[in-house]
């Protein structure tokens, strides 16, 4: 190989990577709708909130479900009927398949019947989880 073609495909890869990092950046945080699927309470370590639980799968190696776990903890302690359950998937990694889980954090916004309504990968946006709820 030449050391022009080399240097090109180099090139191309670094544009590549790059163009995936910055997607990535972008969807980061985003509400997503939840699909088909339904959040069994017995998988988490306190009830289902009457209005709305926030879930939050984190791992003990995760960098920023701490800074997670304290908004969705004072979100819930804000809002009447709003739980905030946290699932360690260091511990339980069946879960992760189970809900579709790819990284740490996710949080999913469930109804009082237990429907996944929205779902977050990364920080959620503070207004996206405030959409999140109003339309629950």
């Amino acid at each position: 190989m030449s050391p022009a073609t080399a240097l090109l495909l180099a090139g191309a890869l670094l544009v590549i990577a790059a163009a995936v990092g910055v997607l990535l950046r972008v969807l980061d945080g985003r509400r997503r709708g939840g699909g088909h699927l339904r959040f069994d309470a017995a998988h988490a370590s306190g009830a289902l909130g009457a209005r709305a639980t926030l879930v939050q799968f984190s791992t003990e190696m995760c960098a920023r479900c701490p800074q997670v776990r304290r908004m969705l903890g004072d979100l819930a302690a804000d809002h009447e009927g709003l739980t905030h359950v946290e699932v360690d998937l260091t511990h339980r990694p069946d879960l992760s398949a189970q809900y579709h889980v790819l990284q740490t954090p996710t949080t999913f916004v469930v109804d009082g019947t237990g429907a996944v309504r929205a779902r977050f990968n990364g920080v959620p946006h503070r207004h996206a989880l405030a959409e999140a709820l109003a339309a629950v």
